[in-house]
């Protein structure tokens, strides 16, 4: 339960820096860092909506492994999308782990009614907290950005959201 509520006050506080970082228009923060079954990605912050903890969602017959199903997040019936899962990984997740889990919800400005499920929220991330940075891979998917080299020499993969909202495997749900 105290991991429950230390997560709640994480997600609060990185809420408010969110909306913070979107009403000064600061630059210096211009990712979301999340960990989804090991890979560490970086969202970008103005194709972000709100962050919400797991609270399950209402499977839909007949699709992808890696669609979660649907539920409601304020008032809107939105897709959940694993990330991890629609990335490849084939793991299964406890109990324990979807309830430390958290979704994240794609601007509406996207035009998509989707989110994304994400074991982890890493904080915010700007350019200044890596220390090397490489174009996306040949032959990797287009909604593939650069990757960037922390300081503790881990790589963090950035995703265009816009992209991946448009990119036919995402959007064809259907098993």
């Amino acid at each position: 339960m105290a991991n429950r509520e230390a997560l709640k006050d994480f997600q609060a506080r990185l809420a408010v820096r969110l909306q913070e970082a979107r009403d000064e228009g600061v630059s210096v923060s211009s990712w979301l860092a999340v960990e989804s079954a090991g890979g560490r990605f970086l969202l970008p912050l103005a194709q972000l909506g709100e962050i919400f903890p797991w609270g399950g969602a209402q499977s839909v017959p007949y699709t992808r492994s890696w669609f979660m199903g649907v539920t409601n997040l304020r008032g809107t019936l939105t897709g959940v999308v694993d990330l991890a899962g629609l990335l490849g990984s084939v793991q299964p997740r406890s109990e324990q782990a979807l309830l430390e889990s958290s979704v994240l919800a794609l601007n509406g400005a996207l035009e998509v009614n989707a989110a994304l499920l994400v074991d982890r929220l890493a904080g915010l991330r700007g350019v200044q907290a890596f220390v090397a940075s490489e174009p996306s891979a040949q032959g990797s998917p287009v909604y593939f950005g650069g990757a960037y080299v922390d300081e503790q020499g881990m790589r963090w993969q950035e995703l265009d959201l816009q992209a991946l909202s448009r990119h036919p495997a995402f959007l064809s749900i259907s098993a």
